[in-house]
């Protein structure tokens, strides 16, 4: 797979953004940014992480900016600290939340980057609260085949 000729220049603040007050996302690049590659944004964590879940069809890396990040992975729990990449393979449960009152800023990264139609099915053209948010992922998990299998941990 190529990327040839897909230029993305983008500065800070800049990108596709999706209006979650809990966790407002930046999409630094698309799908049709890479041809398919993968999906990256930029998630602010305020509030509260995901609920516990696993997919079936992507693999999900985090790279921890600012702050640091409590990690489910399986059956461990651990620390990142800014700086921290960690893989998030398919078919393993994962859930993260922020370590600290202090918000947390990651880059996330999908592939295959189809799952990215999640975020944008769920947030639409609103803005909306990690409550709203939350309702919504359980509605679409069966069409984007991701299994919600406890609640956010934090």
């Amino acid at each position: 797979m190529s990327f040839t000729g897909n230029r993305v220049v983008l500065g800070p603040n800049e990108g596709k953004l999706l209006q979650v007050s809990d966790h407002p996302l930046t999409f630094k690049a698309t799908k049709e940014d890479t041809n398919g590659a993968y999906s990256l944004f930029e998630a602010n964590l305020v509030g509260g992480g995901p609920g516990q879940h696993i997919h079936e069809n992507e693999d999900e890396a985090l790279y921890i900016l600012e702050g640091e990040l409590n990690i489910k992975l399986g059956d461990d729990i651990f620390v990142a600290q800014a700086g921290s990449f960690v893989f998030l393979p398919r078919n393993v449960v994962h859930t993260f939340w922020r370590a600290s009152e202090q918000s947390t800023k990651i880059l996330v990264i999908i592939s295959p980057p189809q799952f990215e139609n999640f975020f944008f099915d769920a947030v639409r053209e609103e803005e909306i609260d990690g409550q709203t948010f939350g309702e919504r992922a359980l509605q679409l998990a069966d069409k984007y085949k991701v299994k919600f299998v406890g609640p956010p941990l934090g």
